[in-house]
């Protein structure tokens, strides 16, 4: 039992057996009170399912912790408020970014600052390990984190895996004056997003049987049932950039001149060779010398298939940068890759992006499930995403592929979450429709004469819905339907997404990729893929397409922009019956998912069917504001370029 638990206990015991002086005792404690330094709660430290209930006791004094403590700056609260008003087309301050110098130098840590919270930790028993633009890392054992943050440490279940987390919100010393933003580490969950030494190699081979649609209805199944009282056409084999941009209201923009980065965690060793040859076999510009780049750490961790599984992100970056090119084929691409898919790590590559301005437009296909998320580390990200607005940088997060479900990032109101459609193209590149993303599926019967249980389970879809921790940012109000923004709360919450693009599988994005062979060689070979991975990565082309028609100004944050054009043709309104139907396609797969030897799966997949979300005229939790339309680009356009 540590020391001072000890003291505590002693005490206890000492009221309880002299009770007659228990009013002393009182006098006593207070005085001593009133001579402890005030303290600062640092909100959110305490994870929401440390509870009481699930309290094992102390976690052991000699146990080791590694912390990271986030500075907060010389002005958290200017940070926020510019944020806002260069982000806000109706503020005089609209795109009057800083540099990434000038936003350092305003709004970062001072040295004074630093060497105080170093000081401070330095005297609890920890030892300062690094200090980053952003944060000082520490370690030291348990006894050392609680004197510094005053709070104890305790075990706690958390579903079959226990974890320590502090018993009460950490604190830190007034005498800091703010200096601190939060800490990071007092608890030892993972906290690892999901996309949905030496890296491993490619992933094993996936690909697509068929028979395939070329285009939205080009092969109609004849042979296989009924569904909804027709035939439905065959998958689509898989859009490529040409349609897409069709889709979307393209027109002769490239990117040109703008400059877009990817984070995702680890590298693809094939990307440069992959991306090349996809961009050659469709049509889509060569890749110029310089035009794509890595920016990686040094040593990766947590890359095996228990911990993040580190090959399967290559198919994250591959999806990610080739639905970027296919769609804004001049843009400059920098892939940044994190170091392990912990949240730290994700959060660093983003800093990195910021604190270099490698890019206005960052596209992230990852994210955690809100109810995962620990106030703490989203405080760390908000600072992040607020410098970047200050600089002019916009992040777009994906809304994530499970339905009735609020990611984060995503939830942050300093971001663009980005919802999923299934997106039907027609003959001549023609955009006909979309609908929300969701999706059930029934599988053929034995006797191939019908659907088993029609329309079936529901298997995936576009993630969104209404925050229960984020309030309810200014960009929505008037916009969002106070169903959804007060769900959760009287005073209205952040609901995501914000806008939407094609994520179905079903009628989804054709990528190449090198990719692991049963025998163990490696080979490329293409395959159809989704979810709102590729929904983001195509959002954030087209906001390249639309920075370039406005002569190359960053948009910067671009909800306020976003939430100004809705109701206006500018958006395709996506609602889940756009021709008054149930929708739906069937398809073939290779059960091995390699070839025909261990036979083939038929199922036939409903468009538009959610778990409990639905796409609705007007802003829905589906897909926002909806996709962009002929026209959107082209809105961007200041007077002096029209």
């Amino acid at each position: 039992m540590r020391s001072n638990r000890a003291v505590l206990c002693a005490g206890v015991s000492m009221a309880a057996a002299l009770p007659v002086i228990a009013g002393a005792l009182a006098i006593g404690i207070e005085a001593q009170a009133a001579d402890v330094p005030a303290r600062d709660t640092l909100a959110g430290s305490k994870p929401a399912w440390a509870t009481a209930k699930a309290d094992k006791g102390d976690a052991s004094n000699a146990d080791r912790v590694a912390l990271r403590v986030y500075l907060a700056g010389r002005d958290a609260n200017g940070l926020a408020a510019y944020a806002k008003a260069v982000s806000d087309p109706s503020s005089a301050s609209y795109g009057k970014y800083l540099s990434a110098d000038k936003a350092q130098s305003r709004f970062g840590a001072t040295k004074a600052q630093v060497a105080a919270v170093k000081s401070w930790l330095t005297a609890a028993g920890l030892k300062v390990t690094g200090v980053a633009q952003h944060y000082v890392c520490v370690t030291g054992d348990v006894a050392a984190a609680e004197k510094a943050f005053g709070t104890q440490l305790h075990n706690y279940t958390e579903g079959s895996k226990t974890y320590r987390a502090p018993a009460e919100a950490a604190t830190v010393p007034d005498s800091l004056k703010g200096a601190v933003l939060t800490v990071t580490g007092l608890d030892n969950a993972p906290h690892q997003p999901t996309h949905d030494d030496q890296l491993p190699g490619p992933d094993a081979l996936f690909k697509n049987s068929g028979p395939f649609s070329s285009y939205y209805g080009s092969n109609i199944a004849t042979t296989l049932p009924d569904a909804y009282g027709t035939k439905v056409p065959y998958a689509v084999e898989g859009y490529t950039g040409k349609q897409l941009r069709a889709a979307y209201g393209a027109g002769t923009y490239t990117g040109k001149g703008v400059r877009v980065a990817i984070t995702d965690a680890f590298a693809s060793p094939t990307i440069a060779f992959d991306a090349g040859t996809y961009a050659k076999k469709h049509g889509d510009a060569a890749w110029k010398t310089g035009q794509l780049k890595q920016v990686v750490p040094k040593n990766y961790t947590n890359t095996g298939p228990d911990d993040c599984g580190a090959s399967g992100w290559y198919d994250e970056e591959t999806l990610d940068v080739e639905a970027v090119h296919a769609v804004a084929p001049a843009a400059h691409v920098t892939y940044v890759g994190a170091a392990s898919c912990q949240g730290d790590d994700l959060l660093d590559a983003l800093s990195k992006v910021v604190d270099k301005h490698l890019a206005d437009i960052v596209s992230n296909s990852w994210a955690g499930i809100e109810a995962d998320e620990t106030p703490d580390l989203a405080a760390a990200y908000d600072q992040v995403f607020q410098l970047g607005a200050v600089e002019g940088i916009g992040f777009y997060f994906s809304s994530g592929d499970n339905g009735d479900e609020v990611t984060n990032p995503a939830n942050s109101a300093w971001v663009t979450a980005v919802g999923g459609t299934s997106l039907a193209v027609g003959k001549g590149d023609k955009y006909l429709w979309e609908t929300g993303w969701g999706t059930e599926k029934a599988t053929l019967s034995a006797d191939g004469k019908s659907w088993t249980n029609f329309p079936g389970a529901f298997a995936y879809g576009a993630g969104g819905g209404t925050s229960k921790t984020v309030a309810e940012p200014f960009y929505q109000k008037g916009v969002v339907p106070d169903a959804l923004a007060k769900a959760n709360n009287a005073a209205g919450n952040r609901v995501v997404p914000d806008i939407s693009a094609i994520a179905d599988t079903n009628t989804g994005f054709k990528v190449g990729q090198t990719q692991t062979l049963p025998d163990g060689s490696q080979q490329y070979s293409e395959y159809r893929t989704g979810g709102t991975s590729l929904a983001t990565s195509v959002i954030a082309a087209v906001q390249a397409l639309a920075q370039e028609a406005r002569g190359g100004k960053a948009i910067g944050f671009a909800n306020p922009t976003i939430y100004s054009k809705f109701g206006s043709k500018l958006y395709h309104d996506v609602t889940d019956k756009p021709t008054g139907t149930d929708l739906a396609v069937a398809r073939v797969d290779f059960v091995n998912d390699v070839d025909a030897s261990g036979g083939l799966a038929v199922s036939v997949r409903s468009l538009g069917a959610h778990s409990s979300l639905s796409a609705v005229k007007g802003y829905d939790d589906v897909t926002g504001v909806g996709t962009p339309a002929h026209g959107y680009v082209d809105s961007y356009r200041s007077p002096l370029t029209r």
